[in-house]
């Protein structure tokens, strides 16, 4: 008995290392696939409420041939919008660049009544006249400002291309993950309850809630805005919507203040319209900038437990540091250990 209590340890210790040389060996082989597969998870999670219904609607009936069906429209519905963007830009980049090397590049004059506009108006009109009369001189006089603006609009463009390439593989293998989605959530169930005894059906829920939430309340919030600035840009004829809508797009992914981007806009406008069409744009645009206040207490926190301050925060912290797979990340790890505290703290009075 005392030489079987004297080897417990040593068993014990051997067991824990192997273990531990196992998951960090596996963790190395999978490692290159950890991106994508948390992709999956997150896009399958989003798009599972959609999959069940097209499912019910069938009845249940060729489960796999729906799903691969669904997944292919869901790749064109993506691809194909993806694709015109991104011909576009690089179109309008190189015959940017031609004609700027040409000197066939043309900004149209300021109106006067950009002078009116209160505490910038005069640096906007001294600013726009000199591109009028020499976009060259302008550009080399500010190079290093404006090639810290071009670069950082470059930099979001191409880490939103990069999200927008790295979710279409994703979305493939989403597909599967919801195929055997009850499989996948008993076992996530299961893998809770052995974190926290008893809460594991509550913990997944609160996740797939979260992950939910973050799309509805920042990426749909995103998207909308930058659709109704589209509308806005093509009705008042403004040259390159499609880029302006973009630059949209992404300020409001961030959490910058759609408005800051529509400002260059509104300023074009104001050149290239009559005075009234362009203020009816302009409060158009404030209307569509602020949308989101509205928009995102609706979607962002609804049906969930954990606060939307926390949220908001996980999802900027999180996108901080992770980039794009940090805006899902973050909510999720910062509303497990928000409900972890809560349930101390209940715990503790509970003692008392």
């Amino acid at each position: 008995m005392k030489n079987i209590s004297h080897k417990q340890p040593i068993d014990v210790f051997l067991k824990i290392t192997i273990l531990s040389i196992v998951l960090v060996w596996s963790f190395l082989i999978v490692k290159p696939f950890v991106t994508i597969i948390v992709w999956s998870v997150l896009v399958g999670i989003a798009l599972y409420p959609v999959y069940e219904k097209v499912i019910k609607a069938f009845k249940g009936k060729k489960k796999s041939l729906v799903t691969t069906l669904f997944i292919l429209i869901l790749l064109a519905i993506i691809v194909v919008p993806t694709i015109q963007l991104s011909t576009s830009i690089v179109t309008s980049s190189v015959e940017f660049k031609e004609s700027f090397e040409a000197g066939t590049i043309k900004i149209p004059p300021p109106s006067n009544e950009v002078k009116e506009w209160p505490i910038i108006g005069e640096k906007v009109f001294d600013l726009w006249t000199q591109a009028n009369a020499n976009l060259q001189n302008l550009i080399t006089e500010h190079r290093e400002a404006l090639g810290k603006i071009f670069g950082s609009l470059f930099s979001s463009f191409t880490g939103l291309m990069g999200s927008v390439f790295l979710a279409l593989f994703s979305l493939i293998f989403a597909g599967v993950f919801m195929y055997s989605a009850e499989s996948g959530y008993k076992s996530s169930v299961l893998l809770g309850n052995r974190l926290i005894e008893g809460k594991g059906e509550g913990l997944v829920q609160m996740i797939i809630s979260t992950i939910r939430s973050v799309v509805k309340g920042i990426l749909l919030v995103a998207i909308i805005q930058a659709v109704l600035a589209y509308i806005g840009f093509a009705v008042i004829g403004l040259p390159a919507a499609g880029f302006f809508a973009l630059i949209v797009l992404v300020f409001a992914i961030v959490q910058i203040p759609a408005l800051l981007a529509m400002i260059p806009a509104i300023g074009i406008v104001f050149s290239i319209a009559d005075t009234t069409p362009a203020i009816i744009f302009t409060v158009y645009a404030i209307i569509v900038s602020l949308s989101d206040n509205v928009l995102k207490p609706m979607l962002l926190g609804k049906g969930l437990e954990t606060p939307m301050l926390v949220i908001l925060i996980g999802a900027l912290g999180g996108m901080m540091s992770m980039g794009m797979l940090g805006l899902f990340i973050g909510p999720v790890v910062l509303s497990v250990v928000y409900q972890l505290y809560i349930k101390w703290v209940e715990e503790a009075r509970e003692i008392e």
